[in-house]
This record gives C-alpha cells, structure tokens and sequence, in this order.
C-alpha cells in the first residue's frame, strides 16, 4: 500500500466509523471472526453517486428519446435511426478508454470528470437547440449528430471511465474491526461490492426519472424535452464540484499505460525465462530489485489485471442484447396498441424500477442470509446467472415479435395479408399509425427480466473490474469493461442492416442463441475463479 492509500485509510477509516457508529473503545483483543459485514459507504461517496444520478438522468432522459426523434421529427428510417443510435452507444463507450488514459496519466479523476462534464454539457445545448422546430430542415439532423458524436459521447465516456471507481476509492482499503460487534468484520471487499450495487441503483433511478419525465415533455416541444436533461446535468456538476475537499483523489502516476506495455512486450520475449509453471507475464518480474523500471508487485497485479480481462470478452454480446432497449424494442412498442399516455420508450421505466426496488432487498435481505448460511456467491456465478436471465429474456423476446407479426391488421408491416396473398395493405407514411393488435404491456416481462439481468451481470462486471484491477491500473481496467458495451453497439450496428420488417424474428432470435452459447462458455471458462477470488 503506498502513503496515498495509508493516508486516505487513516482519514476516511476514522471518520466513517465515528459518523456511522456511536463510539466505544475498542480492546486490543478484539480479533475479527468469521462473521464479515459490509461498512458504511463514505460521504463523499455518496455525493459521487448522486452526482452520477443526476448524469443518468440527463443520458437516459435525452437518449431514450432518440429513436421516436428521429423516426418521427428526423423522419429517418428504423435501420437507420438504430444504426445512429448503436453509433452513439458505441462512441459514448470506446471513449472511455481515453478518458482513463487522461486521468491517470494526467488530470486525476475529479479533474477529468469535471473537463468531460463541461463538454457533455455544451453537448445537451446543442442537442436542445437542434430540435426547435423551425430549425428542423436546416440544423435538425447535422446539429443532432454533431450533439451525439463529438460531445455527449465523449463527455459521456470521460466521465464514466472514472466516476464508479472514483466513488470505490473513497472506501477505506483495508478491513478492520467492527467498533461496537466483537468477533464481526468490516470487510473492504463486500463494502466495495455495496457501493457498486447502490451505485448501480443511483444511475437506474436517474435513468428512471429521466425516463418517466423527458417523453411525457416531447408532447410539448422536443427542445424542451431535451432542455430538462441538460438543467438537471448542471445541478449534478455543482454537487459534485461542492464536494471537491471531501474527496480522496489519487494522483495522476504517469504513463502508465506505456510502462505495462513495456513490460508485457518485456514479459513476451522473455517468456522462457520465466519460473517454470508461472504464467508468462512472469517473463518480465525482475531478478534483482533495480533491474527494471517495474516491481514484482507490478508485474502480480499486471498478471491479475489479465487474467480479469479476459472475463470481460464475453460482455460485448451481453450488451448487444441489452441496447435493444434502446430501440429495437421501441420500434416494436410503436406498432402496438398503448394508452394515450404512454410513449413507446418509456416502459423501459420498468426496467429501471425493478433495478431501485430489487437492490436494496438483496443487499439488505438476500445475500446477508447466504453469507451467514455460508454459501458464497462469488461475482462470475452472478455473472453467469445474469447472462442466464437475459438469454431466457430473448426467448421470450422472439416469441413476441412472432405473435406481433401474425396479428392484425398490417401483419409484417410489409403489405401483405398471409391470409389473402393476393391483398395489398395500404400502410400509413405516418409510422406511429401502424399499429396491430397486441398490446404493449406484453412487454413487460422483456423489461423485467433485463433489469434483474444487469443487477447480477453489469453491476457486478462494474464491481469485478475494481477489485481485480491493479491500483495502478483502476481506471483503464473499468474503461476496458465499459468498452465492451461498445463492441456490443458494434455489433447492433451490423444487425441494424436487417433491423426493419419483417426481419425482426431472426434478429432477436440470432441474439438469444448467441447469448445461450457464449453463456455457456463462460461458466466452462471462468466458473472456477469464484474458488480464489
């Protein structure tokens, strides 16, 4: 541990046990027992989480009205409009990789965040002033791709690489005695774990807000749907800017990234030369303390960072499944029969209740009662029960779409009647009037059964990608894994060429069966690290 993290361990240790815990002394031989609990979550934790709210709210609020924007203002095509929308999902996640490199390297993170805040900020105005109306024709759809590709995407990126483990770094890194329950544990591991839950809960009740506000508001103006993302966006950055003295900053170490390059080329060429049975990045540990520029520290976190790395590669199908929310499952909701008062995008509120209702119950109720039954359940065998949920989920998803197909009265939506061949349907040019019987709330379930998938698959990727990452390392590890959403829009880019009618039914069916097997792989690759973990 360097002096950075004795430092913080000494301020924020003490002051959190004496602001959540009344006093008493403690015994010398008050030795931690079996019991391990989880310790309070540090103020200036929660203002990071807040703040993070207050993001998600302006990201969801504005992105889940992209796809009805631009199908009915924009007036694109629905594999366009979702081949723009995985776009921005892809650039808002590959961007993260250089907003680490610009924390650690450079600014730190409470620097970074706030650069990247003021960006994405300028981002939502411009996004807002794109969709006045009589704009339309001239800035509508350039000022819209500018607002998406060059500003929020990456003010979206910079902030995300960082603001997770910015509010894990405030917990003190060390377990230690309960101050008022002899023989139970304050274990730094399972508070983590809290933080990146109730983190995971701030970002789905931001999202939840945004998207039970921001639809119901387009009925008035676009611009005016767009601004309220963009006021809330500025409140969250003065939370956070009012909570710079209270936060542990680590600094900036460097170039980092080119000193792990050096030593995994390093490691490589010297692989034979390793310990006989190591792993080869052990190529590279030195044999006398000041013959490299690295440790034998460095390089054992280095070979751990790798190894949970490669947890991450099957994330990217995860997340093509997931950003179907996003539009896929919009343009489903569109044609079907919906009250006046609910929009197509936003029963992905749901998804985001279940997320704030189901957290607190597992963390307060469920997974306590399976630790002090001693049954362990480890982060891959979350992992492996969240892709088990989100494939069944896409079962259930192609299943829908094939009924949806097969009711009436536009059928495909192609103008065909499969009980008449020889019958023409006149489809409307408006596409929010093509709508069959089958009701939106079938949907739900869609819905349901992704919101309890990410609380076990994403929040604890997010919770695993801290806790394996060398110190060093933090911020670009948590960039590598929210990358993987990235790829994962790239991979909705490819679908989106076959992402119109009536071609629905494979899409989602080629996205079930692709989870089933890569979910598969991944417990015969990784279900074992859950035993060393």
């Amino acid at each position: 541990m360097d002096d950075h993290e004795k430092g913080r361990n000494e301020v924020l240790g003490t002051k959190e046990i004496q602001d959540a815990y009344p006093m008493k002394e403690v015994s010398e031989d008050l030795v931690p027992d079996n019991l391990q609990v989880p310790g309070p979550i540090p103020f200036a934790a929660w203002l990071i989480i807040v703040t993070e709210l207050c993001e998600r709210f302006s990201f969801y609020g504005a992105s889940m009205l992209f796809q009805r924007y631009m199908l009915t203002h924009l007036d694109l095509t629905k594999g366009s409009a979702t081949a723009i929308s995985r776009g921005f999902s892809f650039f808002s996640y590959i961007t993260t990789i250089f907003g680490a490199i610009v924390a650690d390297k450079w600014l730190g993170k409470y620097k970074t965040i706030l650069i990247f805040a003021i960006l994405y900020t300028l981002g939502l105005v411009l996004l807002t002033v794109s969709s006045i109306d009589s704009l339309k024709d001239t800035v509508g759809l350039p000022g819209f791709v500018v607002a998406l590709y060059c500003a929020i995407s990456w003010g979206t990126g910079g902030i995300k690489s960082n603001v997770s483990t910015f509010a894990a770094e405030q917990i003190p890194a060390e377990d230690y005695p309960h101050p008022t329950k002899t023989g139970v544990t304050i274990n730094h591991a399972i508070t983590v774990e809290r933080v990146f839950r109730y983190f995971y809960m701030a970002i789905n009740i931001g999202g939840m807000l945004g998207q039970a506000i921001t639809p119901a508001v387009s009925e008035k103006g676009w611009d005016l749907a767009f601004m309220i993302p963009a006021i809330v966006f500025v409140i969250g950055i003065i939370i956070f800017a009012l909570g710079r003295s209270k936060y542990y900053d680590r600094p900036p170490k460097g170039n980092v990234l080119g000193e792990t390059s050096r030593c995994l080329i390093y490691a490589f060429k010297h692989r034979k030369e390793r310990v006989p049975g190591t792993h080869w990045i052990q190529g590279a540990a030195p044999k006398t303390d000041d013959s490299l520029e690295w440790n034998t520290k460095f390089v054992d976190d280095l070979e751990r960072t790798y190894h949970a790395c490669k947890v991450f590669l099957v994330y990217p199908v995860y997340w093509a499944l997931y950003n179907n929310m996003n539009d896929n499952f919009v343009n489903m909701a569109i044609n079907m029969q919906r009250p006046s008062w609910l929009k197509p995008e936003q029963l992905s509120f749901v998804n985001s209740a279940v997320i704030v209702i189901f957290i607190p119950i597992l963390d307060i109720v469920i997974f306590p009662f399976l630790r002090k039954a001693g049954f362990k359940l480890g982060p891959i065998n979350r992992i492996i029960i969240g892709f088990s949920i989100v494939t069944f989920c896409f079962i259930y998803v192609t299943v829908l779409q094939h009924f949806l197909y097969k009711a009436g009265p536009y059928y495909d939506f192609t103008g065909k009647d499969p009980h008449n061949p020889g019958v023409v349907i006149d489809i409307p040019s408006d596409i929010s009037l093509v709508i069959n019987d089958i009701t939106i709330w079938t949907q739900l379930p869609a819905y349901i059964l992704i919101g309890i998938s990410e609380i076990f698959a994403s929040a604890t990727g997010l919770e695993f990608a801290f806790r394996s990452a060398a110190p060093e390392l933090k911020s670009v590890v948590m960039s590598l894994f929210l990358a993987t959403n990235a790829f994962g829009s790239l991979i909705g880019m490819i679908l989106a060429i076959w992402s119109n009618d009536p071609n629905f039914v494979y899409v989602y069916a080629a996205q079930a069966a692709a989870m089933f097997v890569m979910t598969g792989l991944f417990a015969w690759k990784f279900a074992h690290l859950d035993n060393i973990i």
